[in-house]
């Protein structure tokens, strides 16, 4: 049976959940981006990706939240995996800008069975770069990597997107989030978003959640079992739940369930 959820989905590319988590847990994941920050100040913090967060304890709790799952659920069943996770936290100022692209042009995954939540943990607003979809878009072929306009400015965090010749924006829409809010969409949707030149920080997080039958083409990358079971047809690599240590690791509420395995 297809839920309203399912079939907005359908039709449009993406659907918005408000409220998906508490405030509480919202706080905490753009307190997590700012403890990142610190011991990471090298790095900008819209490239704060799955090598970091694959084996943090904090992350293993958000991404397995029954909240989220559920409505993974909907749309990829009941034995799923968070492939990847990505910060994409724009500073106030200067927080760079993502070039139109499809999703499913970078991931190595076969099938492309996959759903992405974009988790607002602050306000996502057009003033600050909220994310921008054209509904519909995800009925369009997938473009291969190969068939993106590669643009190395050190302003934008792919460094690559789907050359403008190709893009009808007249339908855009704005995606504006409060803390707590997720879109959920789909891997060929176009979208992307614009700098964030306003005095607050825009801090999304993305979690890409695979059905465990899908296949993770590229090697090294280790998923997170997060309801079900593997499929043993394939030969995914997933992370072991992290042990918590305070030396090493962000508090957070709940933490002393992860001080074992």
């Amino acid at each position: 049976m297809t839920t309203a959820l399912q079939q907005e989905y359908d039709e449009k590319g993406y659907v918005i959940v408000r409220n998906a988590i508490d405030a509480d847990l919202a706080r905490e994941t753009a307190e997590h981006v700012h403890w990142l920050a610190e011991r990471n100040p090298g790095v900008r913090p819209e490239k704060f990706g799955h090598g970091m967060l694959v084996s943090d304890p904090f992350m293993h709790r958000l991404v397995s939240d029954d909240r989220l799952v559920d409505i993974v659920e909907q749309f990829i069943g009941s034995n799923c995996a968070m492939w990847a996770a990505h910060y994409i936290a724009k500073p106030p100022k200067h927080g760079q800008k993502v070039l139109w692209h499809q999703d499913g042009s970078y991931w190595p995954l076969e099938p492309m069975e996959v759903t992405t939540i974009w988790l607002a943990a602050t306000a996502s607003t057009r003033e600050n770069g909220c994310l921008r979809v054209l509904p519909g878009t995800q009925n369009n072929r997938l473009l291969s990597r190969a068939e993106l306009q590669d643009v190395p400015d050190g302003k934008n965090v792919l460094a690559s997107g789907i050359h403008p010749s190709q893009i009808d924006d007249s339908h855009v829409v704005d995606l504006e989030l409060q803390p707590g809010d997720v879109s959920v969409h789909n891997p060929k949707i176009i979208h992307g978003s614009e700098a964030n030149t306003s005095d607050s920080w825009r801090i999304g997080l993305t979690l890409r959640y695979i059905p465990t039958s899908t296949r993770v083409k590229r090697e090294d990358d280790r998923a997170i079992l997060v309801r079900g079971a593997p499929d043993p047809s394939n030969n995914n690599k997933y992370a072991e739940r992290p042990m918590y240590d305070p030396a090493i690791h962000m508090p957070f509420h709940g933490m002393e369930t992860w001080m074992t395995n």
